[in-house]
């Protein structure tokens, strides 16, 4: 029903910035709370950040607070997240998902996934 496609992705010097985007298409596009998930090598996938669907109240994880930012315009079916303040630490597949469940963290109340990007800080 909803199918997601991330770009913006790339490598990016420790303290640069990078802006990721999520096209999404769909008929139920504006109900799904949206969020960015993350996986880093050898480690699980972590949630990052959610918005509901009227881009109210965004939340997020506190690894990334106040470095990350993210928002969804309706108008053009997209979620974007802002990065700032990137980190070696930061390197990973940056995920776009699509949720039922309000305020969603969990990986597996997830309904739909995108293909993800890269990003890749440096030192």
């Amino acid at each position: 029903q909803v199918q997601l496609v991330e770009s913006g992705g790339g490598l990016v010097q420790e303290g640069g910035s990078l802006r990721l985007s999520c096209a999404a298409s769909g008929s139920r596009f504006t109900r799904y709370t949206m969020a960015w998930f993350r996986l880093a090598p050898g480690k699980e996938r972590e949630f990052l950040a959610g918005i509901d669907w009227s881009g109210k109240s965004p939340y997020y994880a506190d690894a990334i607070k106040g470095r990350f930012t993210i928002s969804r315009d309706n108008t053009k079916n997209t979620v974007d997240l802002q990065m700032n303040s990137l980190k070696p630490e930061d390197t990973a597949v940056y995920y776009c998902a699509a949720s039922q469940a309000s305020y969603n963290r969990n990986v597996t109340l997830v309904d739909y996934w995108g293909k993800g990007t890269l990003v890749i800080v440096s030192s």
